[in-house]
């Protein structure tokens, strides 16, 4: 089933100039970008997206918002709604788990980061673990609508889709 996903590159993802690049994979993958902006959330916005959507501070406390905040208000992030067969999983396992410290090479948080939850949590600092991305289809819808206007997320055709969604026998490409 073809679904949408919302991925947010974090401050650190921007501050350290790898949004290109993360881009690219999640386009070499297939997935096609419907929407995509930087934006500069304020705390509300963030409280909507961490508490009311993925019940953050309801599964690990005020505090661990507190942290995450401040990390997510540090610079500019980019936000971008993906496209594409079973999105939100194949988008999880790019990703990679929460802790980079338990992500695989290949993940984005395996390949662009070390660093790992004991370390930021015994210093009192923030998880720079490069992206968020939606947890499952309810999370990706109210997620997308919380970033996103609808006017802002667009359909349209990449000319390669038969190649990424595989050819159809007996039909032909469009000359």
């Amino acid at each position: 089933m073809i679904e949408r996903t919302l991925v947010i590159m974090k401050p650190d993802a921007v501050q350290r100039g790898i949004t290109g690049e993360i881009i690219t994979r999640f386009e070499r993958a297939g997935l096609k970008i419907v929407a995509i902006k930087m934006a500069a959330p304020d705390k509300e916005h963030f409280h909507t997206h961490y508490e009311d959507i993925s019940k953050m501070i309801t599964r690990w406390g005020e505090d661990i918002f507190n942290i995450t905040l401040t990390g997510m208000t540090e610079s500019p992030v980019i936000a971008i709604v993906l496209e594409g067969v079973g999105a939100i999983a194949h988008v999880r396992k790019m990703v990679g788990v929460v802790d980079p410290k338990d992500s695989a090479p290949g993940t984005i948080r395996g390949d662009y980061t070390h660093i790992n939850r004991n370390f930021t949590n015994s210093r009192g600092g923030t998880l720079p673990n490069i992206v968020h991305a939606s947890g499952n289809t309810e999370e990706a819808q109210a997620e997308i609508e919380l970033w996103f206007q609808n006017d802002q997320v667009y359909d349209y055709k990449l000319p390669h889709e038969s190649t990424i969604f595989g050819k159809i026998p007996g039909t032909r490409a469009k000359q």
